[in-house]
């Protein structure tokens, strides 16, 4: 019987967006009809492997060379589109590799973060549907990697990861999507708007389960959360967060009031 972790590293290595979407997919129908089995105890070896399986294109650049196009011309708008599309697709990936990298986690943490895995596909591909009906495609414009440059640095720590990832990185997603939906709002978009609620809605419940787990290994090794956070984003590089901020998002997502507070500062 396959297994589910190793089968993840194998999708995290798939190059090509259309395939690894459907083999999320068909991975997420088979652990849940018990046609795949779970090992929590197994290290898996990726050596050999160039992770994260990626196209070609798009041209990764450092962010500051990614170019700024305004939302008043057609070609801004696809390129914003464009990077969500990459965002989607760099997301996917994080949550495969988050269920292969670490053992040891109980089986709750691996079927919550093949739930994020699925979600996150399904967000690439109604991102890319949507370019794809504007005559483009993911890969036609220039895009950074800063999500999975982050992915990389925690690759040693699963306390690290959670911070820093899902509750750092994927956080600002909900901070920056309603500002986003609301310029596609005002040009009547209506299907991208569609989309980006979906997202909203979804990675809420991604940032809760980086959340959970967190809040779950700072228990474990009895320490302070707060403490945990400040010291895990000194050490890891982490970005400095800047508002506004979506505090409304940021509490149903798993942040308390405590840490609200601190935001920023």
């Amino acid at each position: 019987m396959p297994e589910l972790r190793q089968t993840a590293l194998e999708l995290l290595a798939v190059t090509d967006p259309a395939r690894k979407v459907a083999g999320v997919q068909e991975l997420f129908a088979d652990y849940h009809q018990q046609k795949i089995e779970l090992n929590t105890t197994e290290v898996f070896n990726a050596q050999g492997l160039e992770l994260p399986g990626r196209p070609v294109k798009p041209q990764l650049i450092p962010p500051l060379e990614v170019p700024k196009r305004s939302m008043a011309t057609p070609e801004g708008r696809v390129s914003l589109l464009h990077s969500l599309a990459h965002i989607e697709f760099n997301a996917m990936n994080l949550a495969l590799d988050a269920i292969w990298r670490f053992p040891e986690m109980p089986t709750q943490y691996y079927a919550d973060w093949l739930k994020v895995t699925k979600e996150e596909a399904y967000h690439f591909s109604l991102i890319e549907g949507r370019l794809q009906s504007l005559g483009f495609a993911y890969g036609d414009f220039p895009a950074h990697n800063s999500l999975w440059e982050m992915v990389e640095r925690t690759s040693d720590a699963i306390i690290a990861r959670m911070a820093l990832v899902p509750r750092t990185m994927e956080a600002r997603g909900l901070d920056a999507v309603p500002a986003i939906r609301d310029r596609f709002k005002q040009i009547k978009d209506i299907q991208v708007v569609e989309i980006l609620e979906i997202i909203l809605r979804d990675e809420v419940g991604h940032v809760l389960i980086g959340n959970q787990w967190f809040n779950f290994l700072c228990a474990k090794e009895n320490i302070s959360p707060i403490q945990a956070y400040k010291e895990l984003a000194l050490a890891y590089r982490a970005p400095s967060l800047r508002g506004p901020f979506n505090l409304e998002a940021r509490k149903e997502a798993g942040f308390t009031q405590e840490e609200l507070s601190l935001l920023g500062t």
